[in-house]
């Protein structure tokens, strides 16, 4: 039996029932049975990011965002988008990011759970951070899907089965990206 492929949801969000952790808590859902999703949840705990700090040893909340990104095969990003951009502790953590070598060749997709014709500038602002750190960009996985509020269930999962497809098909695109990586490497 093979070991499952493991991937990080990073959510940018901070708001409790977000959209974004809709998005992320329907991935877990419909991951396959040979995926692991991981749901990060210590955005609120990392400092400021400094260049100073960015040494050994480093802050531990930074340690253990270096660490859960490491152990992932790929990672999935749900953010939203705060005036034209990605959140300040979104870029944040991202910035945490670049001077490791974690994410680098790590494949990576995001979906945008905004409004239609909204999160362009998250979307150009993390394709151009992400890029800058060396992921693996997964251009298929990175998909739109809006979250009516109406097609949410009591446990805060997408009941939306056009919606839950397409989650489905954005891990298998990962984890299928991770598994040319691991033959690659």
């Amino acid at each position: 039996m093979s070991t499952p492929s493991v991937i990080l949801l990073l959510s940018g969000s901070l708001r409790s029932g977000s959209s974004n952790e809709t998005v992320l808590r329907t991935a877990r859902a419909v991951a396959p049975a040979e995926v692991r999703t991981v749901l990060y949840g210590g955005l609120a705990a990392l400092p400021h990011f400094n260049p100073d700090d960015d040494a050994e040893p480093l802050p531990g909340p930074v340690a253990k965002l270096r660490a859960a990104i490491d152990e992932a095969d790929a990672v999935l990003v749900c953010t939203p988008e705060y005036a034209g951009t990605l959140p300040g502790t979104f870029k944040n953590l991202l910035d945490w990011t670049v001077g490791g070598t974690e994410i680098c060749d790590k494949p990576a997709a995001w979906v945008n759970a905004a409004a239609p014709g909204r999160g362009q500038g998250a979307e150009a602002t993390l394709r151009t951070v992400l890029g800058y750190t060396g992921a693996d960009i997964v251009e298929p996985a990175c998909v739109r899907i809006s979250v009516d509020r109406n097609a949410v269930g009591p446990d805060g999962v997408i009941t939306d089965p056009g919606a839950r497809e397409q989650l489905g098909r954005v891990l298998t695109l990962l984890v299928e990206r991770a598994a040319e990586v691991r033959q690659d490497g």
